[in-house]
Parts: C-alpha cells; structure tokens; sequence
C-alpha cells in the first residue's frame, strides 16, 4: 500500500515512517523542510538500512506539493500541529492556521480519491467542562478531515509518554529543575497516559484495520491526576521531589512560568496548560482494543522513554 505521512518531521512521523516500512508500504514523508525529514528519519533509523521512505516538501496551509504528495496514495496520516509560533507570514491565531491546513490538506486528499485519512488529535474533555483553545481546534480539524473522506479514523491521546514528546519533556524538566512541586489547582485532573510505542502502533495498525468513520480513544490503562504522574516520574528517576499544591490554577502566569523554567516555548505550553481544567477520560471506543494493541504500563512507558532520552540528552537528575 502506498501511504502519505505528513508532518514527518516531527516525532510521531518520525517513529510512524520506518515502523510502516517495516510493514512493507510504500512511504512518502512529507514536510515544509525535507531537511529536516531526513535528519528526523535518520534518528530513528535502526538496523541495517532497509526500504526507505520517499521525501518531498510540501505545505498544508498553503497546498504548496499536496497534489504530487498525494499521487496514487491510498492512505494519509495527518500528524501536522499547529500551535508554536509560525515559522513563515502567517500572523493568525493557531486554531485558524490549523483550520486553513485542515481544510487544504481535505479538499487534496478529497480531489486525490485518498481511501482515508488517519489523524492523531486529543482525548476531550468531560461533559459540561470549558473546553480549551487547544481541545477546541483538534476537535474542529478531526470533523474536517473525517468528513472529507468517509472512511478516515481519528485517534484521539493524552500526553505521550517518549523521549521526544514535548508534553512529558516538559513534566520531566519540571521535575528536575525544581526542588519542590509547586503545583496549581490542574494537579487533581486525571488523565490516562499512553506510552509512545502504542501509540505508534495503533498509528500503523490504523492504515488497515476495520475502524473506519469514527474516532477511537488512544488513552493508556491507568488513570492518574497530574500530581501523581509528576511524583511517579520523580520515583523512576530516584529523586525526592515533595509537592505542594495551592488552590487556583491562574493558567497564563503559570503556564508561563513553566516554560521557562523547562525551557519551552510559552506559545506551546500556554494552550496545553488551558486544556488542564478537568478529567481528560477516554471513553468506551477504545483504540486499544479496536486495533489489537497491547498497552505498556505508565512506569514502563516512563522509563523506557527515560532511558531514550540519555542516549541523545544528559539528565541532571538522573
């Protein structure tokens, strides 16, 4: 099967592109950088070297390279984010870039007869919770893009637990950079983390399997608030982190303090941080069981992204 992963570049394209090789596609890895798509394969090249992807630039937001990329394609995994500040004229807010992209890349994928589409968006919030900017926007994109193609699937995750997932860089940073965890009111939310390795799995396993016209909760086993997944990391770490919690979450000053002192940029941390006002639950259509994937526990997942991490990057703590 001939398979389009756009997005390529960043880290789940780049897990996605040589694990669906491994299954014997045929890959185009696309990107506003074809650079850049190849120093992200080349990381996460194993082996002996195989069958390689085909590279090629292109832009969503704009069409630019969509009508070669899509050429006899049969599925289209959408793994393009929007929300860090643009590299290029674009001076909207995020949710518009990513709804212009979306709109761009379904009406290509529509005109090319793509089979379907896969896109890796959020897990949503309970019922009768404000929902985020950031939720909001993945929410409208999942609708444009199954609504194209009839038979698309969208894979809906929490936080990602990989050496190269931005979100638990960030709680990984948090955790050892600050003597004490000093955490808002968001550290009761509970969530169900997922490790890396499913989600790419279930990634793969999508590009096939029966679950067409629906979207389907990518969301690990365990259901854990913020506070305990700080202090389960601070364990597998073997550091002493005691944690004190105060009553209002003030998400703007916060949100911003925590970029800095991860080191991150305030654009990425601050719409993450809005979606931190409630339970973010899977629901009964589980990835999971829908595609056949066997979940790796959250220590697990915790320190096998650990001990990637220390292959490319120094851990203080550790």
């Amino acid at each position: 099967m001939r398979i389009l992963v756009t997005g390529a570049s960043g880290y789940v394209g780049s897990e996605l592109v040589p694990r669906l090789l491994a299954d014997g596609h045929q890959v185009r890895a696309l990107g506003r950088d074809g650079g850049r798509v190849r120093v992200a394969l080349e990381r996460t090249r194993t082996g002996e070297h195989g069958p390689e992807a085909e590279v090629l630039r292109g832009d969503a937001l704009t069409g630019e390279g969509l009508e070669r990329a899509l050429e006899g394609v049969q599925v289209a995994y959408y793994l393009i984010h929007s929300m860090e500040r643009p590299r290029d004229s674009f001076t909207g807010p995020f949710q518009e870039r990513e709804r212009i992209a979306a709109h761009t890349f379904a009406a290509a994928a529509a005109q090319a007869g793509i089979g379907r589409i896969v896109y890796l968006g959020g897990l949503q919030g309970q019922a009768g919770a404000r929902p985020s900017r950031h939720l909001c926007s993945r929410e409208e994109v999942e609708a444009i893009l199954l609504d194209a193609v009839a038979d698309s699937v969208a894979l809906r995750a929490s936080i990602v637990i990989a050496a190269r997932s931005r979100s638990f860089r960030l709680l990984v940073h948090l955790v050892e950079r600050l003597p004490v965890l000093t955490l808002p009111a968001w550290r009761n939310f509970r969530t169900q983390p997922i490790d890396g390795r499913d989600v790419t799995e279930m990634l793969a396993a999508a590009a096939t399997a029966d679950v067409g016209g629906r979207p389907l909760d990518a969301a690990g086993d365990e259901v854990l608030s913020y506070g305990e997944m700080l202090s389960r990391i601070a364990d597998v770490m073997l550091i002493n982190r005691p944690s004190l919690g105060f009553g209002v979450s003030v998400t703007p000053l916060t949100a911003r303090l925590a970029a800095a002192i991860a080191g991150e940029d305030p654009d990425l941390v601050v719409p993450l941080m809005e979606g931190l006002q409630g339970d973010l639950l899977a629901g009964e259509d589980r990835a999971s069981e829908a595609l056949g994937v066997e979940l790796h526990s959250f220590d697990s997942a915790v320190e096998h992204a650990l001990c990637e991490w220390e292959t490319f990057d120094r851990l203080a703590a550790r």
